[in-house]
């Protein structure tokens, strides 16, 4: 009996393994899911910041700005967009990350969806409304913080976090310039959102040019690229990682127009 009972417990032992082993593959696996199964950015930890709205009710004034979106609606981005203030800005590189800001402290907090999730589309001013805030500011849009928070309130405090960039399809060039000079504004970024480093490289030349960058989103390449299909690497700023889109464009590519890749940080 003793032998027995020794056996049906190691038994046991192992299925209670194999049970709590099951449970927590399910839990990475959900995560994983959740996040992007190769998305490496995570979000960040919480900090203060005050946040208040501009415009109507139209969302109008979200359009242009200092990333070089313009439409942010064809730049896949909708309406839950805000400007941010330097701190967070980063010279333009912060262009296009996403924050979750919550309300906090305030009666006009919208009790049932505290939580909103925006994209950096546009520069504001710092904050200085408290010191914990480091001059960290949220300027949205009316329809998006009318999601989160009643207009009265004005001005709110709020706290906040940089969240993965969840985005359908791949990343989206959009080419201006001249067959000499290139400016190329990358949208729809997943992962961190933001890019630190672009090259690009054409059919007929066959070699990499690295791209300075020029202002918010866009990156420029002085080079004769005109008749050739072009291919783009795009760098995280916020993980480092490296993609390669090839063959983006057709060999008769024009400027002002919208060319779209297979590739993202997801």
């Amino acid at each position: 009996m003793a032998l027995s009972f020794s056996f049906h417990s190691r038994n046991f032992i192992n299925f209670l393994y194999i049970i709590i082993s099951l449970s927590l593959m399910e839990a990475t696996v959900t995560q994983a899911a959740y996040y992007g199964s190769v998305v490496q950015f995570r979000p960040t930890t919480w900090k203060h910041a005050h946040a208040t709205y501009y415009g109507d009710g139209t969302a109008r004034g979200t359009m242009g700005g200092a990333c070089g979106f313009e439409n942010v609606y064809d730049s896949g981005y909708g309406s839950n967009t805000a400007a941010i203030s330097p701190v967070l800005f980063n010279n333009g590189f912060a262009c296009g990350t996403c924050f979750q800001i919550k309300c906090i402290t305030s009666k006009w907090c919208n009790k049932a969806s505290p939580y909103i999730t925006i994209t950096g589309t546009d520069r504001a001013p710092p904050s200085w409304a408290a010191a914990s805030d480091n001059g960290a500011h949220f300027d949205l849009n009316k329809p998006a913080f009318m999601k989160f928070c009643g207009l009265t309130a004005g001005i709110v405090p709020v706290i906040y976090r940089r969240v993965p960039c969840m985005k359908r399809g791949g990343i989206r060039f959009k080419l201006q310039g001249n067959g000499y000079w290139l400016l190329v504004f990358a949208m729809n970024v997943a992962g961190g959102g933001d890019i630190s480093k672009m090259w690009v490289r054409g059919s007929k030349s066959g070699r990499w040019i690295s791209m300075t960058h020029n202002w918010g989103v866009s990156h420029q390449a002085f080079a004769e690229l005109g008749g050739q299909s072009l291919s783009f690497r795009v760098q995280s700023y916020s993980t480092k990682k490296i993609l390669t889109a090839s063959y983006v464009t057709p060999s008769n590519w024009v400027t002002g127009m919208t060319y779209k890749s297979s590739v993202n940080f997801h």
